[in-house]
């Protein structure tokens, strides 16, 4: 039995797997670099100590450091979330090596499923449809010209240690290929340590389809359905639902069973996600394999009715599956926006700095991840999310609703946040038909980023009314004071209000 996690993470998802431990009396380990320190993580944890100054590579890239915390604490296992280590082979096997239980899957399934080239001879060996392309690394411009007149143009030359759209081109002529070949070697090498990279077709009006997959020690596998991960900026998700608005019933099995399929063609157990695209006429292709915890794992949890981390700690103490492939259903929809400290008007530049006020959005059907409170200052040297807003309706049109709400009550001061640029997103008639593709914060960008004369001037003069109307009655108290009678007035918004229901009557 596993009591006692290290978490090898930051953030909301640190936070994210603490919760989960805490209902399973497992006590958490965090651990936080200099410029984290005030993180609420750090509080959240029942134990928290300091690896390293900011950089990641010098605390939450520290493997040695994470591994001498995990073993001096007493944990019996290591948790790392998304990101970071999540997905280093190296670090799940020197967590084994000293004796720890690494909560993910086998160091031999991450080698197979992280390297893109390898993944795609997996596939094509277990009958996974693949897109079309190379299953080799390009070594010269002469190949890769001759294999691109072969599948024709366009094509995305890809990184094949990649990850995160880093070490990617899209290529639509001829003269582009060199140019290309070297800026996705040089951003994958600065990236990734590994230049290599290879070609696949470009499919045009492309959907992102997601399918989560839990395996166990015993050899059972099984997939938790779909997400759409189409709202995308940079090849970065935005925006994730599930179901997909896009997928047959027929397809959404077919494509269950290619996720399963490619999970167990890599003996694979813990959390994973097959990730596939999709054309307009539902062709899908396996795209990669993420063998993590997903960013938008919490709508799968929504509508599936599940826990992924408790179901990866029962995995990772050898407990096989509690539920077979049949015993899944897909409950209502939900819908994921990703919260960012950025300045969408600004192109997007994070917006790092201290947050003065924030007022998180509740009700029913709501479920917001955060980290971040008032006083608490954003650093500038991790990824600018801040908070993940996840909510669940009956059916895809009360969901969108339900989001729009939410948007409307989540209130930042202090820094730049996407919330306006993503309330955009929910009212956009694209996305609301549900007929959107990868392109669309592209298409319609100047749209989503377009600001209304009145968008926040009604709040905006609200508050400032509110404080002139403060500093009135401060005024009048400390007047009335200096005879020792200090008169309780009534509320000149009341009196207001009087006044209107006297007129409308």
């Amino acid at each position: 039995m596993i009591r006692k996690v290290l978490v090898a993470n930051r953030g909301e998802i640190a936070i994210r797997v603490m919760r989960s431990c805490r209902e399973m009396n497992i006590r958490s380990v965090a651990v936080f670099s200099e410029a984290d320190r005030a993180s609420y993580h750090v509080r959240y944890a029942d134990e928290a100590y300091c690896i390293g100054p900011a950089p990641s590579v010098q605390s939450y890239l520290n493997k040695e450091k994470i591994i001498q915390v995990a073993l001096e604490t007493g944990c019996d296992a290591v948790h790392p979330g998304y990101g970071f280590l999540s997905e280093n082979a190296d670090f799940a096997r020197m967590v084994k090596e000293a004796g720890l239980i690494f909560i993910g899957p086998s160091p031999e399934a991450i080698e197979q499923m992280g390297d893109k080239i390898t993944a795609r001879k997996r596939m094509i060996a277990a009958g996974v449809p693949v897109v079309p392309g190379t299953t080799e690394a390009i070594t010269n411009d002469e190949e890769a010209l001759r294999i691109i007149r072969q599948i024709e143009l366009p094509v995305m030359i890809k990184a094949s240690a990649g990850g995160g759209g880093k070490g990617m081109r899209l290529v639509h002529h001829e003269n582009e290929i060199e140019s290309s070949l070297r800026a996705a070697r040089s951003e994958a090498k600065a990236a990734f340590g590994d230049d290599a990279v290879y070609i696949e077709k470009y499919i045009s009006s492309p959907h992102h389809i997601e399918f989560q997959i839990l395996g166990d020690h015993h050899g059972n596998i099984v997939h938790l359905f779909e997400r759409e991960c189409s709202v995308q900026r940079r090849h970065q998700k935005v925006v994730e639902e599930t179901p997909s608005p896009n997928l047959t019933p027929e397809v959404r099995e077919a494509m269950g069973k290619h996720a399963v399929a490619a999970a167990a063609a890599v003996n694979y157990f813990g959390a994973g996600t097959i990730e596939f695209i999709m054309d307009d006429q539902h062709n899908y292709y396996f795209l990669e394999m993420n063998t993590r915890l997903q960013v938008e794992h919490p709508i799968t949890e929504r509508v599936v009715g599940v826990d992924l981390v408790k179901l990866q700690i029962q995995i990772a103490e050898g407990k096989p599956l509690p539920f077979r492939q049949e015993d899944l259903r897909q409950n209502g929809h939900a819908i994921e926006c990703r919260i960012y400290a950025e300045d969408p008007a600004n192109n997007f530049m994070p917006s790092p700095g201290k947050i003065k006020h924030i007022t998180e959005p509740l009700g029913l059907g709501v479920r917001h991840d955060g980290y971040v409170y008032p006083g608490y200052e954003i650093p500038m040297y991790y990824d600018p999310m801040i908070s993940k807003l996840i909510v669940w309706g009956t059916n895809r049109e009360e969901a969108i609703a339900r989001m729009r709400r939410a948007l409307y009550a989540y209130k930042i001061s202090g820094v730049s946040t996407s919330i306006p640029f993503l309330e955009k997103v929910m009212q956009h008639p694209v996305f609301i038909k549900g007929n959107y593709n990868t392109h669309f914060i592209d298409t319609y960008l100047k749209e989503l980023l377009e600001v209304s004369e009145c968008d926040g001037l009604c709040e905006d003069v609200a508050v400032i009314t509110a404080f002139i109307h403060y500093l009135d009655e401060l005024g009048r108290v400390q007047n009335g004071a200096h005879d020792g009678k200090v008169a309780i007035r009534e509320s000149r918004w009341k009196q207001m209000g009087k006044s209107l229901n006297l007129r409308r009557n």
